[in-house]
């Protein structure tokens, strides 16, 4: 079931506008308190979760790894600070060109910018060429794209036959009485915390209803399969607030 660009919100009933334009604009917005609110909405969880992805994609050293909206380089950075065990080389594609020049900076400031490249594109028309990475990412960026079904297409071109995905997208407990927890700090408390800090009216009013509207694990999963994926798992993670997808392109 492919996700539309207008969908209904699972956690309300407003509808969403996933247009790239309006995308691009709301995280130009934001990108400067960007990291301060992931660090401080997910108690800096959040970098374990990225961790997480790059692990499970058993690297060795020698890969190049595509991130797909890749906003401040986050799992770029991730992917090649274990020289044994991560990434050789990362390619950081977003929409966003306030949030890629922060990430330029992040990366000059760790000193690597010979193995990380951010470069301004479209998760449905990724500027790589087809068969070309060994593995692939998407952090909390999946839902953002305005067909999901061509953008995991769109991941399954760019990577060799054996390559690896890894996709990071939040979730809602489905453990009794912390689900209705979260969809309350989700619709009612965050919202209020990134107005605040970012000072940006409808961002995090857009957060909880893009995650509600998400197609479910099992749904998404599927998707990854249709696209061509093998090997596909949806774990959960941090009580399920948090899904990692890893699959395989044979």
């Amino acid at each position: 079931m492919s996700d539309k660009a207008t969908s209904r919100d699972r956690l309300g009933s407003a509808t969403l506008d996933k247009s790239p334009d309006r995308i691009a604009r709301m995280f130009d917005a934001i990108a400067p308190r960007y990291d301060l609110l992931n660090r401080l909405l997910s108690a800096g969880i959040d970098r374990r979760w990225r961790a997480a992805a790059v692990r499970s994609l058993e690297l060795t050293g020698t890969e190049t790894l595509v991130d797909v909206c890749a906003g401040t380089a986050d799992v770029a950075l991730e992917a090649v600070s274990d020289r044994a065990h991560g990434a050789a080389r990362a390619i950081g594609v977003d929409f966003s060109g306030v949030m890629l020049q922060l990430g330029l900076d992040k990366v000059a400031a760790r000193g690597a910018g010979q193995q990380i490249t951010l470069v301004r594109g479209d998760a449905l028309r990724l500027p790589v060429a087809s068969g070309s990475a060994d593995a692939a990412t998407v952090a909390f960026g999946i839902r953002n794209v305005q067909d999901t079904q061509a953008g995991c297409v769109e991941l399954a071109r760019i990577l060799r036959p054996g390559g690896r995905l890894a996709i990071l997208e939040l979730g809602v407990p489905r453990v009794p009485g912390l689900g209705a927890l979260y969809r309350w700090y989700f619709s009612t408390v965050l919202p209020k915390v990134g107005r605040f800090i970012s000072g940006h009216t409808g961002a995090y009013s857009y957060l909880p209803a893009s995650v509600g509207a998400f197609t479910p694990p099992p749904e998404f999963a599927a998707m990854l399969e249709r696209a061509g994926f093998t090997e596909v798992r949806a774990n959960p993670l941090t009580l399920g607030i948090v899904y990692l997808y890893t699959a395989r392109r044979p």
